[in-house]
């Protein structure tokens, strides 16, 4: 199994290079055929079973575009967790893209009842989940609630295991539902006894993995959740139907609101085309409005007007110097100057922007903690362009460091090597 990166609003897709022409499936919930056990998404004759835990891993991280390669009907079990999805992408990383995903919002309560599950999702200004598991009998009966975000997704979450009652094997081997497997990637509950190749995870694993299971089969929606959802007893059948509720919900109010919106003929097309910012080899283009989703700077303090380029340790960035800077009123009277600490601070927010980029860190702060080896070679004027190139040659944990330098054409009129620390904001 490969992770491919795809272009913006592209979504989820997986594609079967084991079949003739490379097939590809949706993520959405209009393409689940079946949920006894696990989700499958079907095309046609093309199937695909148990695909929950990878898109709970992309939903867990913020993560709307991605193609993933297949060469089977199944993606591979590991742990039986999402531990090993997770670390596939930290290792690879993760990037902003220029286009915004509009949420779901939940507006008014929902409810699904299916079978012994009850499924509920309330209005919330975050995604939230709080579930209750347990047996028919109201064994390993458990509780959980957690708000989903990058961090509390790979730490609460993505290593809990699946499992299954002892008494449910039988059946399972029957219907072709466990092929492979083991105590190497499932918990076993018999009576009161866990058969477990190695110690719990959580002291909560059960329920947790049925919230994996719930992020999972609810990102079939197609974008980002913001509600609460309350489960007792989930399934994957239930799951889902919570999900085809939610993306009939979304369908309704599209079509309301088309209803009221002039028709979208070629000009207007050809029109949005032209405006859209032309996409650097090898980058991306993040624009302004963008940038003050990511950093917490505004006027007069924002010393980033567009990124140019950006990759995983590396970003360029750029800076109009007008004679309408606040701060050429007095430095200096007759003879504008750009500070050299604004040129610094232009240096840092840079580095956090390329911080902050990766899912695991959206929504913090990057405070600037340090500066070494600065230096000030020439002075930066009203009507020049100020470009930033920023290379991170170090990060652990909540800190990092880059090093900077400022350019103003082909001449470096700065350079240092800034430390930022990261705090929640």
């Amino acid at each position: 199994m490969t992770f491919l990166p795809a272009p913006p609003n592209s979504g989820i897709r997986f594609r079967r290079i084991d079949l003739e022409g490379k097939p590809e499936i949706d993520a959405l919930v209009d393409n689940v055929s079946d949920t006894t056990r696990s989700t499958t998404l079907s095309k046609g004759n093309i199937k695909l079973h148990t695909v929950e835990h990878i898109l709970a891993t992309f939903h867990g991280f913020g993560i709307d575009n991605v193609i993933v390669e297949l060469n089977a009907n199944e993606p591979p079990i590991t742990d039986g967790s999402a531990h090993e999805y997770c670390r596939m992408i930290k290792t690879s990383g993760t990037t902003l893209q220029p286009e915004d995903k509009d949420p779901l919002v939940v507006t008014a309560p929902i409810s699904i009842t299916s079978e012994e599950s009850i499924l509920s999702i309330f209005p919330c200004d975050r995604f939230k989940v709080s579930c209750t598991s347990s047996d028919d009998k109201g064994r390993f009966t458990q509780f959980y609630s957690s708000d989903i975000t990058p961090e509390s997704w790979e730490r609460e979450l993505s290593r809990a295991r699946t499992f299954c009652f002892f008494d449910e094997i039988e059946f399972l081997i029957k219907n072709g539902l466990i092929k492979g497997g083991s105590l190497e990637n499932a918990v076993i509950i018999r009576d009161d006894v866990v058969l477990t190749n190695e110690p719990l995870r959580y002291q909560e694993e059960f329920v947790r993995h049925k919230i994996l299971d719930i992020i999972g089969d609810l990102s079939l929606v197609g974008r980002p959740i913001q509600g609460h959802v309350v489960a007792v007893r989930p399934s994957h059948r239930a799951n889902c139907e919570l999900a085809r509720e939610l993306d009939r919900q979304v369908k309704k109010r599209l079509a309301r609101t088309q209803t009221f919106l002039p028709p979208r003929n070629g000009t207007l097309k050809k029109a949005a085309q032209a405006s859209a910012p032309e996409i650097p080899a090898g980058g991306e283009v993040i624009n302004i409005d963008q940038i003050m989703k990511i950093l917490p700077h505004r006027y007069p303090f924002l010393m980033i007007d567009k990124v140019i380029k950006i990759a995983e340790t590396a970003i360029t960035c750029l800076k109009n110097v007008t004679l309408n800077e606040p701060y050429f009123q007095g430095h200096f009277p007759g003879h504008p100057i750009m500070p050299g600490v604004l040129q610094l601070e232009a240096m840092a927010q840079a580095g956090g922007l390329l911080i902050l980029n990766k899912a695991e860190n959206w929504g913090k702060i990057a405070y600037l903690i340090s500066a070494e080896n600065v230096k000030w070679r020439k002075p930066v004027q009203p009507g020049d362009v100020l470009i930033i190139d920023i290379e991170l040659i170090k990060e652990r944990g909540k800190t990092g460091k880059a090093k900077g330098r400022c350019k103003v054409g082909n001449d470096i009129v700065s350079e240092g090597v800034v430390m930022f620390m990261l705090t929640d904001a």
